[in-house]
């Protein structure tokens, strides 16, 4: 590479093959063809490399040329809408924000923040959804989901912010106690049953955390399976099955001896909830100014 890669240069590059041609790239950029040829030509100089070959009716793209536009067209989507907030920008956030937040104890935590943001900038309109699945923030055009996670992350085209980490722990009612015995080992908790998700935290494995850090899945018996916090507790309280819950969904339960928390040889891995939004994708300010005050307050929160 001879020189540092000139913006203006993938602009037009990004341009040319939106289009797929040279022709069209300059009708769109109200250019003459030969400016476009030109950007293009210093382009492929700078990076001594070709990236379109020429054909008599169309355009293809070389490897070089295709590795360089799946980078560069986010890049120049998040700097087109970062120039139209800045130019139509007064200092107020406007538009729609499409969000979706866990159901129960998400909802509770943060939908008085979600509140508090809609009623701080009247010109920003909220759609927000609730489930403890979440949303695909790629497949469903959504801003930002706000979802629990447990254990390794899904592979995901998404990117994901922590928000808040809150301990977990493994529980089981007095009475299923002295039915199944108590289990010392994740291993015997694999042959009694549990509780465990539909959809939610990666469905039936329950994931605990070794001495040394290390993630370790436990595939469950779930004869139980819910997409719901507050059915798995109360389902833990009947004595259907062992679950794994968020300590602060249940210290009310074991303090007054309704809910025992077992003793494993490994660690519960905590409950974290995070925020996923397209990594393709330029974040807004108004969907930035929101996670901020969502962090905030879950600081206040846990202090």
């Amino acid at each position: 590479m001879k020189d540092q890669l000139d913006l203006n240069h993938l602009r037009y590059f990004v341009a040319i093959v939106d289009a797929g041609s040279f022709a069209g790239a300059a009708r769109a950029m109200a250019l003459p063809t030969s400016n476009v040829s030109r950007h293009l030509a210093q382009l492929e100089d700078s990076l001594s490399a070709r990236l379109l070959e020429r054909h008599t009716r169309a355009l293809r793209l070389t490897e070089t040329g295709r590795q360089l536009y799946q980078r560069a067209r986010p890049m120049m989507d998040d700097m087109a809408a970062l120039e139209r907030e800045l130019r139509h920008s007064d200092g107020a956030f406007s538009g729609t924000l499409k969000l979706c937040l866990p159901a129960e104890f998400g909802a509770r935590l943060l939908g008085p923040v979600v509140a508090e943001f809609c009623a701080a900038h009247p010109r920003v309109d909220i759609e927000c959804h609730t489930g403890m699945a979440g949303r695909d923030v790629v497949r469903d055009d959504v801003d930002v989901s706000i979802l629990f996670r447990r254990g390794v992350p899904d592979d995901s085209a998404a990117i994901q912010l922590p928000l808040l980490s809150l301990a977990s722990c493994v529980v089981a009612a007095p009475q299923l106690l002295a039915r199944c015995g108590v289990p010392a080992t994740t291993r015997q908790l694999q042959q009694l049953p549990c509780i465990s998700t539909l959809a939610a935290l990666n469905g039936t494995p329950w994931h605990f955390v070794d001495a040394g850090g290390r993630a370790r899945p436990v595939a469950v018996r779930a004869r139980y399976r819910v997409d719901s916090g507050d059915m798995a507790r109360a389902a833990a309280l009947a004595g259907v099955g062992f679950a794994m819950l968020a300590e602060a969904s249940c210290a009310a339960e074991i303090e007054r001896g309704a809910l025992v928390r077992l003793d494993l040889e490994l660690r519960p891995a905590p409950l974290e909830l995070v925020a996923a939004y397209p990594s393709r994708r330029h974040l807004s300010a108004k969907t930035r100014a929101l996670l901020d005050l969502m962090q905030l307050r879950l600081r206040q929160w846990r202090c």
